[in-house]
């Protein structure tokens, strides 16, 4: 199994690290486990962050399979299958039968569920606007349009890196 090593990759440029930095800052700031209270509070939805990150998952995509919300999400079926467990028993979600194998199950959004994203947005949503209240609306379209770009490059990225992996593991080993 090929491995990569930090010497394989290209150096960042200055902007690059700057942007990292960033975005390890607004993370740690956005997940802190105070923060997550205090926006649970606001919303009036009493989840850990596990079950409102799979939740606003399903909340942007059609009903998918558990395996597939693991998959986007980066982590162990088990664990998806733990929190869909836990939103199911609160009403949040629901399981239905996959239209391409009635065999298996996707998860989709209750009309609690939807209820409950939309109110953990706008508590989010208006958080931000408190804190970014000094922009102009040009710099904060900008920052989003510029937000969005960046998500879907590191989307792209991904799925090329996965892409390439599942490629090499499939190629024979000659020697």
């Amino acid at each position: 199994m090929p491995t990569e090593s930090l010497s394989d990759l290209p150096v960042a440029s200055p902007e690059v690290v700057e942007i990292e930095r960033a975005l390890t800052r607004v993370t740690y700031l956005s997940t802190r486990s105070r923060q997550h209270e205090r926006l649970m509070g606001l919303a009036g939805v009493p989840l850990d962050r596990a079950a409102v990150a799979l939740l606003r998952q399903i909340a942007d995509s059609e009903p998918l399979r558990p395996g597939e919300l693991a998959q986007r999400l980066g982590v162990e079926a088990s664990h998806v299958t733990r929190t869909v467990q836990q939103l199911q028993r609160a009403g949040y979600v629901s399981r239905v039968p996959d239209p391409d194998d009635r065999r298996a199950q996707r998860i989709q959004l209750t009309d609690a569920g939807r209820e409950a994203v939309g109110r953990i947005r706008e508590a989010g949503a208006r958080g931000m606007q408190l804190a970014l209240a000094g922009w102009r609306p040009e710099e904060l379209r900008q920052m989003a349009t510029l937000f969005h770009r960046m998500v879907d490059d590191f989307l792209a990225y991904t799925v090329e890196e996965d892409s390439g992996r599942e490629a090499d593991a499939a190629s024979p080993v000659t020697g």
